[in-house]
């Protein structure tokens, strides 16, 4: 009943000419090499395919050329015209020590910065070197209704700190300044006035310029990543315990908070290698439909993980049907709303697919080989003309 279930979605795959016009960045990289988690990272390149699957290219080529480095793709800029580019590197004696301590040493052996790199032009920019606030730098962000400005966040003293800065990588300013908490999962409303994080898995609100920061309190020991909801009237997010945490959201004055669904098992933390990672994988986090009236979230469901809806009253859907023992995971919506991204180990192997927002329809667009993986989607948000 299940193959013929499978069957018939693969049957509902729409044809290329109707298939979406839209770029999509990802990741590529080696998920068995011996060595750990280092080995494998180092062999993380940049990439970019058409929506239907044609045209898959590696990103930056020159910023791997060092040994050690690596490079991410990490997200777009609103026109899309710049691709953001996170490069790694990390040298082999901590990378050493972190597999013998099973944790990571990020105080030394470590640069890793952000790229503003020109689709076309094939130029990269180095926006975190210029006035320089620390050796790891991440998340970069293009701030709501003001495009010339940034967020991202830097490690500074072994913790997470969030950052504003200009367009050109100046006037970089601690939006936590003073904190001694690790500050993560930043992101600015969508009317750019307010900012929201988590600092040490509580849920904060404060002004744009990091003043007035807030709690919001759930009563629960972990929270993790909150996300504004398209009208910016509620905050979305996972809490509960750690590894045992659930789709909740809330006002951004604290009220009305309430859990929407349940995760039923699941840990929400996505495997990328088949050998040992001491970091136990990728998180896995629920996002908004563009219309603000679903989140998208993944589940445990019988022996694999499917992909979910909730609403905001709480009424659950399930969209995907996998064979016994895939996952299905990081969903993306489409800048026109009508299509999603997904990772999934449906075939056996990491790819992502894109599929209709209720889960049917679903046809690949990665094509890697055993032994390697492809993960993180982002769509390119203007879509491209004649394809």
């Amino acid at each position: 009943m299940k193959l013929a279930l499978m069957l018939s979605l693969l049957l509902m795959a729409p044809d290329r000419e109707t298939r979406p016009k839209f770029l999509i960045g990802y990741t590529e990289f080696r998920t068995n090499l011996p060595g750990g988690r280092h080995a494998n990272v180092a062999t993380m390149r940049a990439c970019v395919v058409g929506g239907d699957g044609k045209g898959r290219r590696v990103l930056a080529p020159a910023l791997t050329r060092e040994p050690h480095t690596w490079a991410q793709f990490a997200g777009w800029s609103p026109d899309g015209r710049c691709a953001v580019i996170g490069r790694g590197w990390e040298s082999p004696e901590n990378a050493a020590w972190e597999e013998e301590y099973k944790t990571f040493r990020m105080t030394e052996g470590w640069l890793y910065d952000i790229y503003l790199l020109g689709i076309k032009t094939g130029k990269p920019t180095n926006l975190t070197a210029v006035e320089r606030v620390s050796d790891y730098n991440s998340g970069l962000f293009f701030w709501p209704k003001n495009p010339a400005r940034l967020g991202f966040q830097a490690l500074i003293g072994g913790n997470s700190h969030p950052f504003s800065m200009d367009r050109d990588g100046r006037n970089k300013k601690d939006l936590s300044e003073g904190s001694k908490e690790f500050a993560y999962g930043y992101s600015a409303s969508p009317d750019g006035k307010r900012i929201s994080y988590h600092m040490s898995y509580q849920i904060y609100i404060a002004d744009a310029d990091g003043s007035n920061a807030r709690l919001i309190p759930t009563g629960n020991p972990f929270n993790f990543a909150p996300q504004w909801s398209p009208d910016g009237q509620w905050l979305m997010f996972l809490s509960g315990e750690h590894y045992d945490c659930h789709p909740y959201i809330v006002r951004p004055d604290g009220t009305g908070l309430r859990k929407i669904a349940g995760r039923q098992g699941y840990r929400g933390a996505v495997q990328f290698l088949d050998v040992p990672d001491f970091h136990d994988g990728s998180s896995d986090v629920p996002v908004w439909s563009p219309d603000g009236k679903w989140v998208y979230y993944t589940a445990k469901v019988e022996e694999s993980v499917e992909l979910m809806r909730a609403s905001l009253e709480g009424h659950s859907e399930q969209l995907t049907r996998s064979r016994p023992g895939s996952l299905n995971y990081h969903p993306v919506f489409s800048p026109d709303a009508r299509w999603l991204l997904l990772g999934s180990t449906r075939s056996g192997l990491r790819h992502l697919y894109v599929m209709r927002p209720d889960g049917t329809g679903a046809y690949l667009v990665t094509s890697v080989k055993p032994g390697s993986g492809a993960m993180w989607p982002h769509w390119q948000p203007v879509a491209r003309a004649g394809k």
